[in-house]
């Protein structure tokens, strides 16, 4: 019965490799019908892992592209292999039993791979011994494919012929690695894909490899196809929507004989139905995009199968402790979690972020966490595995109720040294709160949650961010629907009317302010009374109007004073808001000793508790007044600390940053270091870009900036100092921290263009053509060879060069024609 049972799945094995490469060396490696496209880095890497390790597994989620990776590694390796390169896929074997033999059954999968070898079948059946015997000395690279549902067969097949086959080496691909002793696992990833709306030019998008492979398949369902400035957005969205995975692009690019690159993105919305249709000749699981995840979903447990489910309600990763408050109840107890998440991972249906995230600025307070992702394409198959199950809504309410939790515990560490982790996983955490608000504006009569979940988000959130635009678009959805004359709809108006002020939408932002400070009064809400008057006194300080900025202030001031809950987090960052705000007013003003003793209370209060933001903000609105005071010196050591705060890992404040930067030019330039100042000012200039802001909206920074364009222009050539300033625009924020600290290092140039080239003489002509901008079909017209031959030679010239597009190619062969003259 399982002889019958196997020589029926030796003849579907051996029917499965066709057509086979006929070489002198020997081997099945199948041929590739469709060109390679992109991978070059890790096709590298697999190189080099298969020189230096006898077991490299290919893991990642179906459809990523490991066999196509696999296949070419080996095909590149075949020269190092006497004996030849074998493939056998493994997903015509669906045996249920064979995936759960103990070691000593293994050798029914020894037989199946014994056929694909061309061992003779002598009576009952291929065995073990007999694949042992004919690989032990010889010099061959076996390719398992597709070993997830026959893992344990697969591991004890593997393990034993590594032991006992010294010249044999083994590539495997798999959703899960084969877990044994030294095995090398590689995580296949995604395609590289243009970010969603990111606007970039039409040669840009061409050099993501997933836009590559797009057109590539594209034209060969249409020839002609082109990337154009027409449809490059909407390639670019369709690859993003996609995820970049390899599968996806293939079935989406097939579509493309009937609908345009826009109707096609028009149409995306359920993608399991769009990409239904593949390649006749592709493996069953590989002809729809809903097949090849069913697939994984099947390999599944039934425990496993439900925390997928469950898991779709997150948006843009997650976190353990997350997933233990979210999907967690009976049938997922939260004592299992961890192991079940483990086994999605292990199985690639969920993917690790990074190695973990350090939040600590200065390395002792850093709280280390591990962050997951689902993509989107199988994150949407696990919702509606969530709809079926009738769970959907359920979740979606924890999803919520646990994020306005994560946000009141946010809010209530802020003034401490885990301000750091908590402004960085508030970040992290942004899609996921989205999410959150989005459900309850959703679902009628739960608006006044938003309301609630936006004014516990820290002050400082919205301004270290700079998403004023998002979170005016929560707060005006709100407060339409929770009209109720609630505290917490005063303060919510009176944070919409501080965000549009900022935003320089005057006339608004003053509306909005008085209506919060009109339902405050009503209310006769101290604290959110004090908080109005506050903002009124911060914003005749913008407009340099420093009488009325300071009795407002010191109204605010005292009215805090009378509050109850004097020592709750929102009036403690109130009054160091209000502390700050005096000591800049009083130093405009010239009471210094004033100006001192306010910053002096600011770092009395933050620095015991480990806070770093707000202490930020204190040393350069003292810089401000030291610059005043014409202590330049001072003023440089006070902006340099000021900025070493802003840089925790995964915690940015542009809009605090550029205010510093635009003090330290003023002060540099006073010093006579004119390129410096120039190079800030470029910095700044892309900073408050990038904010939506102005440094004309800040009156007290006119002194600094004005004084540093002023005397940079005057001791630098018009020529130089638009170079400097053009350098410093062209920094990141990173950078541009970096420089003001006089840490950065400008990047070395790359060395001129080596004129031996490790071309052939026709890939040279190919390499020249290139640079014209013909495509593969010209360059063959114009050479009189096939288009076929044409590709070959231009993903040759990419790979001996070390380039991942044609541009680059073209500006190398250019470069080399520019030497020759």
């Amino acid at each position: 019965m399982h002889g019958r049972v196997m020589t029926a799945a030796v003849w579907v094995v051996r029917s499965s490799v066709t057509p086979v490469v006929r070489r002198a060396v020997p081997g099945n490696l199948p041929v590739e019908l469709a060109s390679f496209v992109g991978r070059r880095s890790e096709l590298r890497e697999v190189s080099r892992l298969l020189a230096d390790s006898r077991l490299v597994t290919l893991i990642g989620v179906g459809g990523i592209g490991k066999t196509r990776l696999a296949l070419r590694a080996a095909a590149g390796a075949g020269r190092a292999f006497a004996d030849g390169g074998w493939f056998v896929d493994l997903t015509a074997l669906r045996n249920p039993g064979l995936g759960s033999q103990e070691v000593e059954h293994s050798g029914a999968l020894a037989g199946l791979v014994a056929a694909v070898l061309g061992l003779e079948d002598r009576g009952g059946g291929l065995s073990l011994r007999q694949l042992t015997d004919y690989l032990a000395h010889r010099r061959a690279l076996l390719v398992l494919d597709n070993c997830e549902h026959l893992l344990p067969a697969c591991a004890a097949l593997v393990m034993g012929l590594l032991r006992t086959c010294p010249t044999l080496r083994v590539m495997a691909t798999s959703r899960e690695p084969l877990a044994i002793s030294g095995e090398v696992v590689f995580a296949v990833g995604p395609l590289p894909a243009p970010a969603s709306g990111g606007g970039q030019s039409l040669d840009e998008i061409g050099r993501y490899d997933a836009v590559a492979l797009f057109t590539t398949r594209a034209r060969a369902v249409k020839p002609g196809f082109e990337l154009t400035a027409g449809n490059r957005a909407a390639v670019a969205e369709i690859c993003h929507r996609v995820d970049g995975l390899p599968l996806a692009i293939e079935l989406a690019a097939a579509r493309i004989r009937m609908l345009s690159p826009q109707q096609l993105l028009h149409r995306l919305g359920d993608r399991f139905i769009l990409l239904r249709q593949g390649s006749r000749g592709a493996p069953a699981r590989q002809r729809t995009l809903r097949a090849c995840v069913d697939w994984s979903f099947d390999l599944c447990g039934k425990q496993e199968q439900v925390l997928w489910a469950r898991l779709s309600v997150f948006v843009g990763g997650f976190e353990l402790d997350a997933v233990e408050g979210i999907c967690t109840d009976d049938l997922v107890p939260v004592d299992e979690v961890l192991d079940l998440l483990a086994g999605l991972v292990n199985k690639s249906v969920v993917g690790r972020d990074d190695d973990g995230h350090d939040d600590g600025h200065d390395g002792s307070h850093g709280d280390e966490q591990a962050r997951y992702r689902m993509l989107e394409t199988v994150r949407d198959f696990g919702a509606d595995k969530l709809i079926e199950a009738g769970e959907r809504e359920a979740f979606r309410r924890r999803h919520r109720a646990w994020y306005q939790q994560l946000v009141a515990r946010a809010k209530a560490e802020w003034i401490s040294s885990r301000q750091a982790y908590w402004m960085a996983r508030l970040n992290r955490e942004h899609p996921n709160l989205r999410a959150a608000v989005d459900d309850c504006l959703a679902e009628p009569g739960q608006a006044h949650e938003v309301l609630e979940m936006v004014v516990n988000l820290p002050g400082l959130y919205w301004w270290t961010t700079g998403m004023f635009g998002e979170g005016r678009r929560w707060l005006d959805l709100a407060l339409a629907q929770a009209t109720a004359p609630t505290a917490v709809r005063a303060r919510a108006l009176l944070l919409d009317g501080q965000m549009t002020m900022t935003q320089n939408q005057a006339e608004l932002g003053t509306r909005l302010l008085d209506e919060g400070e009109d339902l405050a009064r009503r209310l006769d809400a101290t604290a959110e009374i004090a908080l109005a008057v506050f903002l009124r006194g911060q914003f005749r300080l913008h407009d340099g109007d420093l009488p009325a900025a300071i009795e407002a202030l010191e109204a605010s001031r005292d009215i805090l004073s009378t509050a109850p809950q004097r020592g709750s987090v929102h009036n403690l960052e109130l009054r160091l808001g209000q502390l700050i705000a005096l000591g800049m007013v009083t130093g405009m003003a010239g009471d210094h000793d004033r100006a001192d003793a306010c910053f002096r209370e600011v770092l009395a209060i933050t620095e015991p508790r480990g806070e770093h933001r707000l202490r930020s903000y204190a040393l350069r609105a003292q810089a401000l007044s030291a610059w005043r005071q014409g202590r330049m010196t001072d003023v440089v050591a006070l902006v340099e600390a000021s900025l070493r705060l802003h840089r925790p890992p995964g915690s940015t404040d542009r809009y605090g940053a550029v205010q510093g930067i635009e003090v330290m030019a003023g002060a540099v330039a006073s010093l006579r270091q004119y390129r410096r100042a120039a190079t800030l000012l470029g910095a700044a200039d892309t900073l408050w870009v990038e904010i939506g802001a102005s440094v004309a909206r800040f009156t007290f920074l006119a002194g600094p900036h004005e004084a540093a364009q002023r005397q940079a222009r005057a001791g630098l050539s018009d020529t130089t100092f638009a170079e400097a300033f053009t350098h410093g625009r062209a920094m990141s924020y990173n950078d541009a921290i970096a420089y003001a600290l006089d840490e950065y290092r400008r990047p070395t140039p790359p060395p001129p263009a080596d004129r031996s080239t490790p071309l052939t003489r026709r890939e040279r002509q190919v390499a020249d053509l290139l640079t014209q901008g013909l495509s593969n079909k010209e360059i063959a017209s114009t050479l009189v060879i096939s288009q076929r031959t044409a590709e070959s030679h231009v993903e040759n010239i990419l790979a001996k060069l070390g380039f991942a597009s044609r541009s680059q190619a073209a500006a190398w062969a250019a470069a080399q024609q520019t030497h020759q003259l």
